[in-house]
């Protein structure tokens, strides 16, 4: 792995959320909870890792009782360019069901095209494409 990968920590919804991600960008999702990793500071079947390899890198888990929840301010994950127009847009409209869309993927007056989604996870997404 290389890059800048994120790592959310959720409220007890990292199942929900990674299998979410996986069906909106594809790739190979790895769930372990906190019974396979040996803890015992949570429900056994919460996750305490998970994973989304392929176009779209995550890790994820279930908050532990020190830890803090997904509270995103000021923060976006772009996603310009990483994909062809339509894949682009097919996410979008993917993250948009049951999120909140900020700002409609459209042309810009540039002629390169993007959007902002907030998801139902509370993540925000810029969306786009050049020309």
């Amino acid at each position: 792995m290389t890059g800048l990968t994120p790592y959310l920590h959720f409220p007890g919804v990292a199942r929900g959320a990674l299998t979410f991600y996986q069906s909106v960008f594809g790739g190979d999702l790895v769930l372990n909870t906190y019974a396979e990793f040996g803890r015992t500071d949570g429900l056994q079947e919460s996750i305490a890792h998970g994973m989304l390899r392929g176009r779209v890198e995550l890790f994820a888990a279930d908050a532990g009782p020190d830890d803090e929840t997904l509270e995103l301010r000021g923060v976006m994950f772009s996603l310009l360019g990483t994909a062809a127009p339509a894949e682009l847009e097919s996410w979008f409209t993917a993250l948009a069901d049951g999120g909140r869309i900020v700002d409609p993927l459209q042309q810009r007056p540039w002629g390169d095209h993007d959007g902002t989604i907030v998801d139902r996870f509370g993540v925000t997404w810029l969306i786009g494409y050049e020309g």
